[in-house]
């Protein structure tokens, strides 16, 4: 193609001039040697050419751009010979033109030899809609075919080859131009508005899908063309409170920070989120050895990815339940706070497990809290849950025992600040129904949901941590700190609104043909049909907008010690009627919804006689009547 050029170009000159400019043939072998030399120096030949983008281009203008000037530099040297002034600008001209054209007809026509199985929308015709369909054109698994976008200014124009429209044409671009799936690329809108397109979309039963949002692009966890399913917490449509960064460094930024159960869910959203206020140390506590290693890895990854200082990273194995082995951890490192997430959270596991839920619950709250104290601990966070309210399981009346046991301490005159921190389910949890429908939907159904009319509470669960963070810095002692949760959300319209986000249908006696059945159930043992957030009615707001601050009965120290040692005298001979009578004298409010079945004491029992078991039955009686 170099040589054509340099003739191209002196067969124009001579058209123009009327007169031909005999070139010597040196001049051939000249171009041809140099442009090639510099193209492979500058990387024209490693790059693969159906992924081309501008880089190639800038190369070849800059090697085409030398060997001009050293024609221009032989054209001074032997004037003899020398070359028009217009030959060599068409000659520069004409080689770009050339090498670039052959290389963009090229990619063309191997994109259309891998053309993608699968048609798709862009919706957001923006910067990051661009990037995205620039990514997606190279590859072989989409084909963007529209983009579609509010913006009447947009509607007509092309973008990347793909022309814009407007939302409105959608539903009938789809059967006209084979579309299967809509990918959303708005990573910078509010959580409303992405809700109200996400309803917009269902109606059009295509698979409705994400690309990430700007904070991970930035940090590097994810790609632009990395498709996601849609978020559920878009489907809430609830915007997060920007948060209070005084909150959130009070008790942090370059303090000595303790969490236990720091692999669980919460405890490692808390790690992330404490890591980013630059803490001087941070003591992870944690009884599983798998999660606590997994827990570390991550947050070393975090400070390295992020640039986030020296901060020492503590991984201790240890349960809550041994008192000297959680104080020595706090006194050897200085602990200021102590936030305290571990527990056992999950309702049908703790049902079986009464004793085990009990002793870790409760006397793991107590035991630490105790260690804290002696510590010399400023500010104790317990992580508490909206099942403690008025619970009708062990797990949530275990939680109430906990949160008024650091009520007790706290009045009896405790030097450390005790508070605790009540809230709702929250999204993408271990246990939550959310990752559970959506493993259950890829595999093709059912969907389990366990009642048509139960409904949740819901909050993501990095907004969660930042709150009991904020929180916990606001308190005074012995406050019982409220997260506003928003709307309850129905289960069962969960279930279905995610099935038709992945594009399928609702099989049901009214559409046969549908593709995920839902199937209910029952409740679950002691699993309440909804949850409250607040004994009683009495709240008052606190200066952050989604906290509030509970003013609830309390039993003084002196009536909880007497309490807390017969239900550890309980637990030591395995007496599990008597622990839950004690459960049930303590917190008032507990109502059991199921009979008791801890499954190691039911199998002693069986063996046994029945009376015991009928007369704790006819204590919950009485108690629901």
């Amino acid at each position: 193609m170099i040589p054509l050029a340099l003739a191209a170009a002196t067969i124009l000159h001579a058209d123009a001039l009327a007169g031909f400019t005999f070139v010597e043939p040196w001049y051939f072998t000249f171009v041809a040697a140099a442009s090639v030399a510099l193209y492979a120096r500058m990387g024209v030949y490693r790059s693969v050419i159906r992924f081309m983008g501008a880089r190639v281009v800038i190369a070849i203008v800059q090697s085409v751009s030398v060997v001009t000037i050293g024609l221009v530099l032989l054209r001074w040297l032997l004037p003899s010979s020398a070359l028009p002034v217009t030959v060599l600008v068409l000659f520069w001209v004409g080689t770009i033109f050339a090498t670039v054209g052959i290389r963009f007809v090229s990619r063309t026509y191997l994109q259309s030899q891998h053309r993608p199985g699968e048609r798709v929308a862009i919706y957001g015709a923006g910067g990051a809609g661009a990037r995205l369909a620039s990514a997606l054109i190279g590859g072989q698994e989409f084909l963007p075919v529209a983009f579609i976008d509010d913006s009447t200014a947009l509607h007509g124009s092309v973008i990347n080859g793909v022309e814009v429209f407007p939302p409105d044409e959608l539903p009938s671009m789809i059967s006209e131009l084979g579309i299967t799936r809509v990918l959303l690329a708005l990573p910078s809108i509010s959580r409303r508005r992405r809700k109200k397109i996400i309803q917009k979309l269902e109606a059009t039963h295509v698979h409705i899908q994400t690309m990430p949002n700007f904070s991970d692009l930035i940090s590097g966890n994810a790609r632009v063309d990395e498709i996601r399913e849609v978020d559920v917490a878009d489907l809430l449509g609830r915007d997060t409170v920007p948060p209070n960064e005084e909150l959130l460094q009070t008790c942090t930024r370059g303090k000595v920070i303790m969490v236990t159960g720091a692999g669980g869910s919460i405890g490692s959203e808390l790690c992330r989120q404490m890591v980013r206020q630059g803490p001087a140390t941070l003591l992870l506590y944690e009884v599983s050895e798998v999660s606590l290693y997994s827990v570390e890895k991550e947050l070393r990854e975090l400070i390295d990815r992020e640039s986030l200082g020296n901060i020492e990273i503590v991984p201790l194995l240890g349960s809550v339940c041994d008192k000297e082995r959680a104080g020595k951890a706090m006194r050897s490192y200085g602990v200021h706070t102590v936030y305290h997430a571990a527990a056992y959270k999950h309702v049908p596991m703790v049902e079986r497990n009464m004793m085990e839920g009990i002793r870790n619950n409760v006397f793991g709250t107590l035991n630490a809290a105790l260690a804290a104290e002696e510590s010399g601990v400023k500010s104790f966070v317990l992580v508490s849950t909206d099942k403690a309210v008025c619970p009708t399981n062990v797990m949530g009346a275990t939680k109430r025992f906990a949160e008024m046991v650091l009520q007790g301490l706290q009045d009896r005159g405790a030097a450390t600040c005790f508070c605790m921190v009540r809230f709702g389910n929250v999204l993408e949890s271990s246990g939550s129904v959310v990752p559970l429908f959506r493993e259950q939907i890829r595999c093709g159904g059912p969907v389990t949901v366990t009642h048509p009319e139960i409904i949740r509470y819901f909050m993501t669960i990095p907004e969660a941590a930042q709150l009991v963070i904020q929180a916990g810095a606001m308190s005074g002692g012995g406050d019982v700190f409220v997260l506003d949760m928003g709307d309850p959300v129905k289960i069962e319209d969960l279930a279905r609104r995610m099935i038709r986000l992945m594009g399928l249908t609702v099989l049901s006696e009214e559409n046969p043909d549908g593709d995920i059945e839902i199937k209910y159930t029952g409740l679950r043992p002691a699993e309440k049909l909804y949850e409250e957030l607040l004994i009683g009615k009495n709240v008052m707001g606190t200066h952050h907008p989604m906290i509030m601050r509970a003013q609830e009965k309390r039993l003084p120290w002196s009536e909880l010690r007497v309490l807390l040692r017969a239900l550890e005298e309980a637990l030591t001979g395995f007496q599990c009627a008597r622990a839950r009578e004690i459960l049930m004298k303590t917190v008032e409010e507990y109502m059991p919804a199921a009979e008791l079945i801890d499954l190691v004491w039911a199998r002693q029992q069986s063996v046994n006689s029945p009376e015991k078991v009928a007369r704790i039955t006819t204590l919950s009686t009485q108690r629901k009547g």
